[in-house]
Order: structure tokens, then C-alpha cells, then sequence
């Protein structure tokens, strides 16, 4: 297994089957300026993987009966203004494919790295424009979809969305380690990210500083790959949700790229062993996230690296098909 860890890998592999842990390598620093290598203490920024929490807590309101998948943004959010309100569909916020005119991610820079901004306004500035496309006909990939969410679940609960969150899923799953950022926070055992540039005299580099509270729901989270292995484990074993209500999460939409509501779900072929992938990715300013589950299999995958010097979908493959033929 060593051997599929890629030159430049800086990060964590964690390999569990039926949620038990079987490998879990930390290789690289955490902190270059202080020479700190990575420990089992080691927090990461996990960006989009927060996207799935978010489709969690959404997904525990629609077992409530509390939220109906093909109600309108404006059944819940009856201030919002954009013209996706009585157009666009829980369902097709999940999914990425509201048809919004995407804003927040064409000047991705303005938005997450001048100012700091209240979810009220984020939302009213960037993500309450016109359609482009018939909502739920093309995938169009965004943040604005789940930070819409994310002030949906504010309204239905009445709690700032890392206090939902919290509540809802990291105490009562006792994830200890893991947590909503904002961008004053000091978070002990954090690990810095840092850009990849071959042609530099350092190859390495802190990337400019931004606002992560921008992100809020759609990518504001850390977390460490003991305590996203729980996650996992509550979804696929079902004691966060309903098996049916976990089925319905995996359901993948083909005419939307496969994606379904929190996953990309696919058949997959690994060296000779066919598989059904469900993947969720994150990335950002040097950190990225690479989550699988074989479905079919109940083998866990987690890949969380503090530089973008390795792409992570090769590494995962090689990893995978190696466990697999042992």
C-alpha cells in the first residue's frame, strides 16, 4: 500500500472495511514554516465535503416531513428574491442544477476574499439572480446551491447553521475533531495549506488569505479522517438516516453526470473488481478532500491532503485497486 502513496503526497490515507480501520498513513508536513510533520492530532480544511453534511441535514427534515424535495426555495425562504424562488426545487439545489445564473463561482475571487459577508446578504448579493437554464436540466456545479441550503436549514431550526450542525451530527456521532471555521478561529493541530509550483525556486506557498466564512455551508468545515470514517459509517450503516432515506441520497441522476443528493454514485471497475462508487471531493487554497465508499463492498477511502501537488482521483485508484487485490 506504501508504494501507491504518490511523490509529493502531503496528507492523511485512511483505508477501513466494514468501518474498521486497516491502514492509516499520515505522510509529509503539516506546517512547513515550523517543520511540523503530521500526527494522528492533525486537523484538515475539508471544504465541499461539507456539501454532504449539509444534504444530510436536509435529508433528516425530509424524514421529519419537514422538507419536501420538490417544494420551491420560496416554500421555506418566503424573503428570497432571486427568480429561482418558485422555479427551483430542494431537489434541484442538491443536485447542482438550479439553472441560476452562477455569480458566486465566475468571480469566485471578489466573493470569498474582499470582505466578510452575513449569509443574508452572501445570498442576496450573489445568489439571487436570474435563470439561465430550466432548473433541473443541466448540471452546473456551485456553492450558491448549498449556501441557499444552508439558510434554509437556519430558518426551519431557528439556530445558525454550525450550531444545527453541531447538534444535529458532529456531537451525537462524537466527532470531536471536527468543526465549523471562521476565519479568525485558532484551531489547534490545523494544518496550513500550501500551492504547488514545480518551476519554483520553493515549491511550495501559502495561497492568499480569504474569508471561509463565505463559504459557510457549501465548504466551511475541518475535520480529521478517524472522525469523517464516522460519518461515513453513520450513512452507510444507517444510524444517521433511514436506509431508505440513504437509498434515496444515492440515486444517482445519469443526465446530471451521475451526481446524486451529497454523492457522485457510478459503477466502477478497479484492476478486475467491479464496484459502485459514491465519492464526494473538496478543495481550496492547497487542501483537498477525496472521500469514496464501495458500496457494494463497504470499503471506506479517505485521502485529505494539505497541498494541491498530487491529483487526488489517480492516487485513489491505484490505492484502491491495490487493497482490493491483496
Amino acid at each position: 500500500m506504501d508504494s501507491c502513496i504518490r511523490k509529493d503526497f502531503n496528507g492523511a490515507v485512511l483505508i477501513a472495511d466494514h468501518g474498521k480501520v486497516n491502514y492509516l498513513k499520515y505522510t509529509g508536513m503539516a506546517n512547513r514554516r515550523e517543520d511540523i510533520p503530521f500526527s494522528t492530532r492533525t486537523i484538515f480544511h475539508i471544504f465541499s465535503v461539507t456539501k454532504t453534511f449539509t444534504a444530510a441535514l436536509i435529508m433528516q427534515l425530509y424524514e421529519q416531513g419537514r422538507v419536501n424535495l420538490d417544494s420551491t426555495i420560496s416554500a421555506y425562504l418566503p424573503d428570497y428574491r432571486g427568480e429561482a424562488a418558485h422555479k427551483v426545487s430542494i431537489r434541484n439545489l442538491l443536485t447542482y442544477s438550479s439553472g441560476r445564473d452562477l455569480q458566486e463561482m465566475r468571480d469566485f475571487l471578489e466573493v470569498y476574499s474582499n470582505d466578510l459577508r452575513s449569509i443574508d446578504t452572501f445570498i442576496a448579493k450573489y445568489c439571487s439572480g436570474k435563470l439561465v437554464d430550466t432548473p433541473g436540466t443541466k448540471f452546473n456545479y456551485s456553492n450558491g446551491d448549498f449556501i441557499i441550503l444552508g439558510k434554509i436549514l437556519e430558518q426551519l431550526y431557528g439556530q445558525p447553521y454550525e450550531t444545527v450542525l453541531r447538534e444535529k451530527i458532529l456531537q451525537p456521532l462524537h466527532m470531536e475533531h471536527s468543526g465549523y471555521l471562521h476565519h479568525e478561529d485558532i484551531i489547534k493541530g490545523m494544518a496550513e495549506g500550501y500551492a504547488y509550483c514545480d518551476t519554483c525556486t520553493h515549491r511550495f506557498y501559502t495561497p492568499t488569505n480569504y474569508y471561509i466564512d463565505n463559504l459557510s455551508a457549501a465548504g466551511a468545515m475541518y475535520s480529521t479522517p478517524e472522525d469523517l470514517l464516522k460519518f461515513d459509517q453513520a450513512i452507510f450503516h444507517h444510524t444517521l438516516l433511514k436506509k431508505e432515506t440513504v437509498d434515496l441520497m444515492l440515486t444517482a441522476y445519469p443526465e446530471l453526470g451521475d451526481v446524486s443528493l451529497g454523492f457522485w454514485v457510478y459503477p466502477k471497475k478497479l484492476g478486475s473488481v467491479n464496484t459502485l462508487f459514491a465519492e464526494r471531493q473538496g478543495g481550496g487554497y492547497g487542501f483537498h478532500s477525496n472521500w469514496v465508499h464501495l458500496v457494494d463492498k463497504d470499503i471506506t477511502l479517505i485521502l485529505l491532503a494539505n497541498t494541491d501537488a498530487v491529483d487526488l482521483n489517480k492516487m485513489r485508484e491505484d490505492v484502491l485497486t491495490a487493497y482490493l487485490a491483496k
